[in-house]
């Protein structure tokens, strides 16, 4: 707890975002908005801990797409959240709760940006990761197309492209690495990665990269024509909690998504990967401890909207 409170210090004073964001922008316009959105995520958590990595998912694919404006949340036929890559995210019923409590008392108000925001912050924190003072003030975007989330990560993407991609949104080789981190919680299906075990670039062979003794346990997981739809966990060591297994997964073959284990064989992202994996290095998880949040504030102030740009949703599925 000492060393979490340490880490929201040093980035409440060190970290600089976006001039017009601001942490404890509600303090006085809503003083009960991130206790209403934190206390809501508890409850969806202790029914259900695998609703942290939907929701750190959900923020993630929102900022990606037209920046952290909420045009993830739209629902409707050619919304965002129906593009082939957001299919499976979930998690949105957990922000519209939050959102109906919070209009109840500060209508028209806070943001579901910042809702979403907050609670991805939450979400990592209850499953034991850090936390951070979130900077607030987004406005919800106007905007909500499934043909604009092309440009988000695939799995099946090099390094390269997910390097230019992260460039794109101001984010370097270190950004990505450790947003990636995030898989240290949560699943993916099977269709997402057989291919790496039964037919890796069509040769009918399994990805030479992945550790001989995982593969096997992997088969048994994922067998050849079997249900595409099975649910694995992308840390095999300690899928529910926030930590850097992840990394030594990825140093030891042992990542799930051929994306996660190529960041082992990029020169500049294997560095990263090697200081957060190795025990002196990553300082037992605390320097992971320390630089998620920073990246995360970076994500998360990526073309924003600020001022009188966009709007205040009521409903968070629905534009005003």
């Amino acid at each position: 707890m000492i060393v979490k409170l340490g880490f929201l210090l040093i980035l409440v004073m060190t970290l600089a975002v976006k001039a017009q964001l601001k942490s404890g922008f509600y303090s006085t316009s809503c003083p009960t908005a991130e206790s209403i959105v934190r206390s809501t995520v508890v409850s969806y958590f202790n029914k259900d801990p695998t609703i942290a990595p939907a929701l750190l998912r959900l923020h993630f694919h929102d900022c990606f797409v037209q920046g952290c404006d909420g045009s993830i949340l739209i629902a409707g036929f050619s919304a965002e959240r129906n593009a082939l890559t957001n299919l499976g995210l979930r998690g949105f019923e957990v922000i519209d709760n939050a959102k109906s409590q919070i209009e109840a008392i500060c209508p028209g108000i806070v943001s579901c940006a910042d809702i979403l925001a907050l609670a991805a912050r939450d979400a990592v924190d209850l499953s034991d990761g850090p936390s951070w003072s979130v900077p607030t003030g987004r406005r919800d975007g106007r905007i909500s197309l499934s043909s604009q989330a092309s440009n988000l990560p695939s799995p099946l993407e090099p390094v390269s492209v997910h390097r230019q991609k992260f460039a794109a949104k101001g984010l370097d080789d270190h950004d990505l690495v450790t947003l990636l981190g995030a898989h240290t919680i949560g699943q993916t299906d099977c269709r997402f990665f057989s291919y790496r075990l039964y037919n890796f670039t069509t040769t009918g062979n399994a990805d030479p990269t992945i550790n001989q003794a995982f593969l096997a346990q992997l088969k048994v997981l994922c067998p050849k024509n079997g249900d595409g739809l099975r649910r694995v966990a992308l840390d095999k060591d300690s899928p529910a909690k926030f930590d850097v297994s992840f990394f030594k997964n990825v140093r030891d073959g042992n990542g799930i998504l051929e994306s996660d284990q190529r960041l082992w064989e990029d020169s500049a992202t294997k560095r990263v990967v090697q200081n957060y994996g190795g025990n002196f290095r990553g300082l037992l998880g605390l320097r992971f401890d320390f630089e998620f949040p920073k990246a995360m504030i970076k994500l998360s102030s990526v073309d924003v909207k600020t001022g009188v740009d966009g709007e205040i949703r009521k409903v968070c599925s629905k534009f005003n």
